[in-house]
């Protein structure tokens, strides 16, 4: 793809942040608008295993263990070019297009990560969309800076506040949804409380800690993150009332906004954390989201590890660990449901008074893809029944058709299931015949276009939605990975498509 704009320009100083609204301010985001407009273009048009990649002069990052690591998978997937076309369109696709990184005067990195057409930070797909590239972090000093950088600025952000989900790369008075109904600020792009904003980001500083091994990364303000979070969830628990955090908006999509003035509905506390909103961005019904709480646990007794190895704080890490040990207690309690068809299984929502909602979404954290988190054990037997229900007509958004079949959820809406339910079905998968037709069904569903797309019609792939979402492209980039390490390359040598 040759495009008119040079990425490189857009990369400016991060310093610019608390500057309010600036010329260079204003010449990124035109920038950044023309180069989405020509890469979506380029995206759409179907061409025999010609890359999609931008120009080589217009990526944001460039990291040569990652461009290693695409050639030596290629290699291995040469009887099928189509599934290795798509990885290498795919994999990069974070660095390629979303990646702004930034050094201060003393060298300290900062990068700001877009989800792709929507140029704000979301803390959980940011921290989703860098995650597959730690384990290269040690082959190449500069990614690993970039990777710091991301972790660095998220800590900023959960400082700042930690209720919000998407921030700004620049203060914006003017931003679309200034006007909703809460503590609205201009650096935040958007205030919606969801339990996995706060818990991706210490999930990645975790995972990059464990491969680095540097805890350059954990000082004073790693140390205010964990108490803000620490705040934030006992605020939730709704134990002393209903917590400082409201939510409204003027909108005709009502997941876009809370009842009850912006509080929800009601709940009793019970030990489990309340998520105003879910990963999907839209509300919740009940507001113990099950997946988000399980997420929770593991994420707490993950920064306990850290507080007691890195910072000496016992103290702190004891919070931690009590926390989510009452969390996982009240998990049991509450969360597990007697189905007349599957037996036990995880509600996706409850509200501790005895109502539960039985279904799941395709955004992560979702009951499907507890095991890929690490907040269940794939061999759980009220997991597995959990899977077989959301992957059936028995899950009010799992939708199968002509096309293909997977879950979906009402931020789209009716008969359009996610890849990213697909991926997490491969990824929780221990049946290669199960795993062969998820892959293929990834393959036969991009319509044509060699990228990953946010949903698709189940009868009509060529019908999708966000056709430049990084999070999709870079975990298939990553299950693609974990598949041919775990020696199955042969299985994804059997997927064929043939290129349009």
């Amino acid at each position: 793809m040759n495009t008119s704009v040079t990425m490189k320009s857009v990369i400016l100083g991060a310093g610019l942040l608390l500057c309010g609204v600036s010329a260079a301010q204003a010449q990124a985001n035109k920038t950044q608008k023309e180069f989405g407009k020509e890469y979506i273009k380029a995206i759409a048009v179907s061409t025999a295993y010609v890359s999609k990649r931008p120009a080589e002069e217009d990526r944001l990052f460039r990291s040569e263990a990652i461009e290693k690591e695409i050639r030596r998978v290629k290699k291995l997937l040469k009887d099928t070019p189509y599934l290795a076309w798509m990885f290498e369109n795919c994999f990069p696709n974070t660095l390629d297009t979303t990646v702004h990184y930034e050094e201060d005067a003393q060298g300290n990195p900062d990068t700001f990560v877009y989800t792709g057409d929507i140029h704000a930070m979301w803390g959980r797909d940011s921290g989703a969309q860098v995650y597959p590239y730690v384990k290269l972090a040690n082959k190449d000093k500069n990614l690993k800076k970039m990777i710091a950088g991301v972790i660095m600025r998220q800590f900023r952000n959960i400082v700042f506040d930690p209720y919000a989900n998407a921030f700004n790369r620049y203060p914006n008075p003017n931003g679309e949804w200034m006007k909703d109904k809460t503590d609205m600020k201009p650096e935040l792009h958007e205030r919606k409380y969801e339990i996995d904003s706060l818990c991706y980001p210490l999930r990645l500083a975790y995972e990059y800690w464990k491969v680095t091994g540097d805890t350059s990364i954990f000082g004073d303000e790693w140390l205010q993150v964990v108490q803000s979070v620490l705040r934030t969830f006992r605020e939730q628990q709704r134990k002393n009332g209903t917590g400082p955090y409201r939510f409204a908006r003027v909108t005709d999509r009502q997941l876009d906004t809370v009842s009850n003035d912006g509080l929800g509905n009601p709940v009793k506390p019970c030990g489990l954390i309340a998520s105003v909103f879910r990963p999907s961005d839209d509300a919740t019904t009940f507001l113990f989201l099950v997946p988000s709480n399980f997420m929770a646990v593991t994420t707490l007794n993950k920064a306990a590890e850290v507080l007691n190895a890195v910072n000496h704080r016992a103290d702190l890490a004891k919070e931690c660990t009590d926390l989510a040990a009452e969390v996982k207690t009240a998990l049991q309690k509450y969360a597990v449901v007697n189905h007349p068809k599957y037996g036990r299984i995880y509600a996706f929502e409850v509200d501790g008074f005895g109502n539960q909602l039985l279904m799941d979404d395709a955004n992560v954290p979702s009951l499907l893809a507890m095991p890929y988190l690490g907040d269940v054990d794939v061999n759980d037997p009220v997991y597995q029944n959990t899977r077989r229900f959301v992957w059936s007509e028995d899950n009010p958004y799992f939708f199968k058709g002509k096309a293909g079949e997977g879950i979906g959820g009402p931020h789209i809406g009716y008969d359009m299931p996610w890849p990213m339910s697909i991926m997490m079905r491969a990824f929780t998968s221990k049946d290669d015949n199960e795993i062969k037709q998820c892959i293929q069904m990834l393959m036969d569903t991009d319509a044509g276009t060699g990228v990953i797309h946010e949903s698709f019609n189940k009868d009509n792939a060529s019908n999708y939605t966000r056709p430049w979402f990084a999070w999709q492209n870079t975990l298939f980039g990553e299950l693609i990975l974990k598949l041919v390490n775990e020696g199955k390359a042969d299985l994804l040598n059997s997927c064929k498509k043939e290129a349009k």
